[in-house]
């Protein structure tokens, strides 16, 4: 049996994506664990999904965005995995991301990676998992040669095995839903990542694992643009002198806010990737 999860939906003309996503991940407790934007090109609309591990009040909901909001638990299935299959794969950079349906049918020259979604998110095919894909490839292609990585909120441990492929070096990998990191562990067996990489359950920080493996020269977080403001303090403590950092799960419309707790902190901005509405920044301390 899974954990029971609800969705909150909305349809939105396009110009208002940006700020129905960010009134979605702003509202109080209980707060999304993910949002999404559906899109079709012949479609004037889009839809947005907020997903939820306890059941989220639809009418304080309805009240905050001015917009009836749908409300509803989802079926007692892996619901995720569900909707990946026939998915295409995934291009990003050098990566080539597919899920089982897709084994076999990677191009040459890239670097493959088989993603089973399981109950977790990032099959590569949101926007923010391809830019911090697109990210990493960058920074391996500029020359970029960090010894020890962290991906926080690692999902199905996509950025983990992405970062692991491209250095081949010990990431940690954390999430605070075991879930996750059951997926996660079992992607890095299907992909061959056991070595490298060590999967956790914690809550930002939270874990003796993580303190002893620090400080590290990369960190990856491609959460929600609440939790990254709250995680600037815990990052600056874990990264190393001229480390990176790789945020994402952002929108475009919150760059200034996260940017503004992490120069706080001494970091500055080296480049951006914009992917629809939503951000990936890479920032150097």
């Amino acid at each position: 049996m899974t954990a029971p999860l609800w969705k909150a939906s909305i349809r939105a003309a396009h110009e208002e994506i940006e700020r129905f996503s960010m009134l979605f991940e702003l509202t109080p407790e209980p707060s999304p664990q993910s949002v999404i934007v559906l899109t079709h090109p012949h479609e004037d609309d889009a839809v947005i999904e907020a997903y939820y591990a306890e059941a989220p009040d639809g009418d304080a909901l309805t009240a905050i965005l001015g917009r009836d909001v749908k409300v509803e638990a989802l079926p007692d299935v892996d619901w995720v995995k569900l909707s990946q299959e026939g998915l295409p794969p995934v291009r990003a950079g050098r990566f080539f991301v597919y899920g089982a349906h897709d084994k076999g049918k990677a191009p040459s020259n890239t670097i493959a990676l088989g993603i089973d979604a399981g109950v977790a998110f990032g099959t590569g095919h949101h926007e923010t998992t391809t830019g911090c894909l697109m990210a990493l490839d960058w920074m391996k292609r500029t020359g970029m040669a960090p010894s020890n990585a962290l991906d926080l909120g690692c999902g199905t441990g996509v950025l983990a095995l992405g970062a692991d492929r491209l250095w081949r070096i010990p990431v940690m990998a954390s999430d605070i839903d075991p879930q996750a990191i059951d997926v996660t562990r079992e992607n890095l067996r299907l992909n061959g990542g056991q070595m490298r990489i060590r999967a956790v359950v914690a809550e930002g920080f939270a874990h003796p694992m993580i303190g002893a493996a620090a400080p590290y020269d990369l960190i990856i977080a491609n959460i929600l643009a609440g939790p990254l403001t709250q995680l600037a303090p815990g990052i600056r403590d874990h990264i190393a002198p001229g480390g990176r950092v790789v945020l994402s799960g952002l929108l475009r419309t919150q760059e200034l806010l996260v940017l503004s707790f992490y120069r706080a902190f001494g970091f500055r901005l080296e480049r951006r990737w914009r992917l629809g509405p939503w951000s990936v920044l890479l920032l150097a301390l």
